[in-house]
């Protein structure tokens, strides 16, 4: 090839001397012999054999630095070349069966899985409990049946030192030199005659000295009169009649619906549309204390029943003088409740002094008392017409209990809540009874069922010491703790509306009672402030606030017949009179 080119550039090269010749001839300049000289054939002495090329990079075979490198198989690319030995050398470590699915792999350690190991689970972990305390541990690769330095990894001085012992041997040891320095064994103790035996000083029999009991008999007859004070406290019972004839000319006693009024209270008829009380038109006062709750007189309303911390129960005309009829004393303690039967000839009171009297609202006289130790919290008779003899009583033990007014006994006993229960509500044409408790749930119950057949607790939800229920049967309204008013469909579902949630006033902590407008487009509660609030039930709008009360407005209530007239109590005890 070499001389092939040669030849070529020496042909070349005449040819261009050619034509230089003939160029100078015709006049132009002769050519420097130096800048063609690089184009001048090679003389036959001077060429040389040229060395073979390769252009393959010098890579150093591995095994002959290191011999048995482990290949990763996990490689893609090789930099070496690497003998058939190491190329199907088996994997370094213990095979892991889930390596295709890890995600999923069970574990059985913190880090991962390990093959079980044919180590005895005791051993080992004295070994590295013996290693983390004292640090040295004996070397698994040694024969251990002769122990010498040599047998141990770690700390080995400290193993010469302690004698090699082990973590849970060394703990044996600095037991018995504990025994030693307090006084060696408990039965070495003179007169020790084991944990069972009696003291020196006891006596055999189980009677207390003379001087014990006269002591114990002492406390024991304090006991019995403190009792016996509790029990007679509310057994005085007295009444006091407020107007000057208990009967008028034709006889008929102030239970009678007045029809003077200008309203016919004797219908059940409720007003067309009602209007937003705007101004205060009465006060009733006589409470010295506090007012706790009001009721007025089934159907017609004309009488409003209060009940005050001042132990006392009040009667009230809520027409004509609106004067106080009739007050009922009995209670030793705070009145808490109290409740009409369908006929308002009598009512029932709950007090704290853990007693529930029934009085004939006529003539003031007590009836019947009942109690079970325990501090009743709301009272309500079965609206049924044929079981007014029953009623159910909420109290601080976790129970509802029913009584039977003719015989004094307990009847039913509903025990599923897990706070004190604080009301009971009517529905579903008072076949069932709703309660709601401290344990911060609504349960429903059927009658006389003593099982909840429906149970309501969100996490969300708060206490519900106040619940009422609409005119027209179908909504319950309960004031929750969160300054809120919920809506429960009172019919089969019991479910919270969320749609109608009333807002806008402060009740954390007071059981203020909710009430409705006769025609269902209003809202009323009492707030913490002793504001009257009244929102509307359509669009759930605070409509008005009125400041009622100095303190705690705790109830309010719309009259049935009339169209802006509600009444409210707080805890200045005063009762007032809105429209």
């Amino acid at each position: 090839k070499m001389a092939a080119v040669a030849s070529s550039l020496v042909s070349y090269g005449s040819d261009s001397d050619s034509e230089n010749e003939s160029e100078s001839g015709n006049g132009a300049q002769k050519v420097d012999p130096d800048a063609v000289a690089h184009l001048q054939p090679l003389k036959s002495s001077t060429i040389t054999a040229l060395a073979a090329l390769n252009s393959a990079p010098e890579v150093a075979v591995k095994e002959d630095v290191e011999t048995g490198v482990h290949l990763d198989p996990a490689l893609k690319e090789v930099t070496y070349n690497p003998k058939y030995e190491t190329m199907f050398a088996p994997e370094f470590g213990p095979t892991n069966p889930f390596r295709s699915k890890q995600m999923s792999a069970p574990r059985n350690m913190l880090s991962g899985y390990a093959e079980p190991a044919h180590v005895n689970d005791f051993m080992f972990e004295q070994q590295r409990r013996t290693f983390s305390t004292f640090g040295y541990a004996l070397d698994p690769s040694v024969d251990t049946s002769a122990v010498s330095s040599s047998s141990y990894i770690g700390a080995v001085e400290e193993a010469e030192k302690n004698k090699g012992l082990m973590a849970f041997e060394t703990g044996a040891k600095k037991t018995e030199k504990r025994k030693k320095v307090k006084g060696g064994d408990a039965s070495d103790i003179d007169s020790f005659l084991g944990p069972w035996a009696k003291y020196q000083d006891e006596r055999d029999g189980a009677k207390p000295s003379e001087d014990e009991q006269k002591e114990l008999d002492e406390i024991l007859a304090k006991r019995q009169k403190r009792g016996k004070n509790e029990e007679e406290a509310p057994a005085e019972e007295k009444t006091v009649l407020h107007v000057k004839d208990a009967y008028d000319y034709q006889g008929r006693s102030y239970l009678h619906v007045p029809q003077d009024v200008g309203i016919n209270l004797r219908s059940a008829e409720v007003p067309d549309k009602c209007y937003l009380p705007k101004k205060q038109l009465h006060v009733w006062t006589g409470h010295t204390k506090g007012v706790s709750a009001i009721r007025l007189f089934p159907v017609s309303g004309h009488l409003l029943l209060s009940c005050s911390m001042d132990c006392k129960i009040k009667l009230w005309e809520v027409y004509n003088d609106r004067r106080c009829v009739r007050t009922f004393i009995g209670h030793s303690k705070a009145v808490r409740d109290v409740s009409f039967n369908n006929s308002g000839t009598q009512f029932l009171s709950a007090a704290y002094d853990r007693y529930l009297k029934l009085w004939d609202s006529e003539t003031g006289q007590c009836i019947a008392r009942f109690t079970n130790k325990k501090v009743p919290y709301c009272v309500k008779f079965n609206p049924d017409e044929d079981k007014q003899q029953l009623f159910v009583a909420g109290m601080s033990d976790k129970k509802i209990v029913q009584w039977d007014i003719r015989s004094g006994e307990v009847v039913q006993e509903y025990d599923r809540h897990l706070g004190a229960v604080n009301t009971i509500t009517f529905v579903d044409e008072n076949r069932r009874f709703v309660s709601t408790s401290d344990d911060k749930s609504l349960r429903v119950w059927e009658w006389d069922i003593p099982v909840d057949f429906k149970y309501i607790a969100e996490p969300s939800m708060h206490s519900m010491p106040a619940v009422t229920l609409s005119p027209n049967g179908k909504w319950l309204a309960c004031q929750s703790m969160d300054n809120q008013i919920l809506i429960f469909g009172a019919q089969n579902r019991f479910r919270l509306n969320k749609k109608k949630i009333f807002k806008g006033h402060m009740v954390a902590g007071y059981a203020c009672q909710v009430d409705f407008s006769p025609d269902m487009s209003y809202v009323v509660s009492g707030d913490a402030d002793g504001k009257l609030n009244i929102w509307d039930w359509k669009t759930t709008k605070l409509y008005h606030r009125i400041k009622a009360h100095d303190k705690v407005c705790i109830s309010a209530l719309w009259h049935p017949h009339e169209t802006s007239k509600v009444i409210t109590c707080g805890w200045d005890g005063q009762i007032k009179l809105w429209d």
